[in-house]
């Protein structure tokens, strides 16, 4: 998350405190598993999250700090630079010098940062120190809700679990074998399985873990990924008909419509409707920002143009810049 600056509040009731100023980011992942219904966040998604904090991860574990509290509430997208960013180091520390003993949240508490905890409320010392293993413990949890569609709190802190974590992660990852079929599912599967490892010395690191061949396949994201993610490219759906693609000067005026339209909720970059497929039909209207999108988003959709109802959703910016219009959404 991005700091703009830091500045002292002399009016606080408990006297002068620091204050950070942070960049404004959007919905976060836990808001995301609620959305999900049950059942489990798109693979686009999942790989989009878990690259994402898994490059952060890899920066913060290289300058030698662990986060300690990584979790759904704690990884927002940023609508802005189309990315999921961590935000709240509360409880972070420099590895090899940790002043803090309760870390972690309930339910992504990795097993060492959960003996240590434990020592510490007995007022005893803890031989094992808690290293960056236990930020990519977390992860794993979080990837392996987000794939399920399930809080898995009282899974992990089963018996069973503490047993056979393995069998349980397979169980879950048979139970979705129908929505999300062979290979994509095992190399996810295989990831979050690098980084439970019991034991903190097996763990995949950062780094490793981003070499998996879970971030080589390229899926396209679902059209709840468009609603839910904000960008500054607005998708308008079921505004042309063939018959308008077809004629030229019914295609320049719906254009200029569709342009002056969009103008009235900030400036517009560019705007594209191409006429064959991939995307044939569709409008795709760049705003300078993902406010202006925003805005154009809440008052486009449902709105009746041409005798139909508008239906309005995001998409990457970077595909939209690199000219790649996804084929099928689903």
């Amino acid at each position: 998350v991005t700091l703009y600056g830091v500045f002292t509040n002399h009016y606080s009731a408990h006297g002068p405190s620091r204050c950070l100023l942070l960049e404004l980011l959007d919905i976060s992942v836990s808001e995301l598993l609620l959305h999900s219904s049950n059942q489990g966040c798109s693979m686009w998604m999942i790989q989009h999250c878990a690259r994402d904090v898994l490059e952060a991860l890899a920066f913060l574990h290289h300058k030698g700090y662990v986060h300690a509290d990584l979790k759904p509430r704690n990884i927002l997208w940023s609508a802005e630079e189309e990315c999921f960013k961590l935000i709240d180091f509360g409880l972070s520390f420099k590895e090899g010098n940790q002043d803090v003993k309760y870390i972690q949240t309930d339910g992504y508490r990795a097993p060492e940062a959960e003996l240590q905890n434990c020592l510490a409320q007995a007022g005893l010392p803890s031989e094992t120190e808690c290293t960056s293993a236990v930020d990519l413990w977390s992860l794993g949890i979080v990837l392996l809700e987000m794939f399920s569609g399930m809080k898995l709190k009282h899974t992990v802190q089963s018996q069973e679990w503490k047993i056979n974590s393995s069998a349980i992660i397979d169980r879950i990852f048979a139970s979705e074998g129908v929505v999300n079929s062979a290979i994509p599912a095992y190399h996810l599967r295989d990831l979050i399985k690098s980084m439970l490892h019991c034991d903190q010395g097996k763990r995949a690191s950062a780094e490793k873990a981003l070499c998996s061949p879970f971030f080589s396949i390229p899926f396209a994201p679902h059209i709840e990924d468009l609603v839910m993610l904000p960008t500054p490219v607005l998708r308008l759906l079921n505004v042309l008909s063939d018959a308008s693609l077809q004629c030229e000067e019914e295609y320049e005026d719906i254009l200029e419509d569709i342009r002056e339209e969009c103008q009235k909720y900030g400036p517009v970059v560019s705007l594209l409707i191409p006429k064959e497929n991939p995307g044939k039909g569709q409008v795709f209207v760049e705003y300078a920002n993902a406010g202006d999108s925003k805005a154009a988003q809440k008052m486009l959709t449902g709105k009746i143009f041409d005798g139909k109802f508008v239906v309005a959703t995001f998409y990457p910016l970077s595909a939209y810049k690199r000219g790649y219009l996804y084929q099928n959404l689903l």
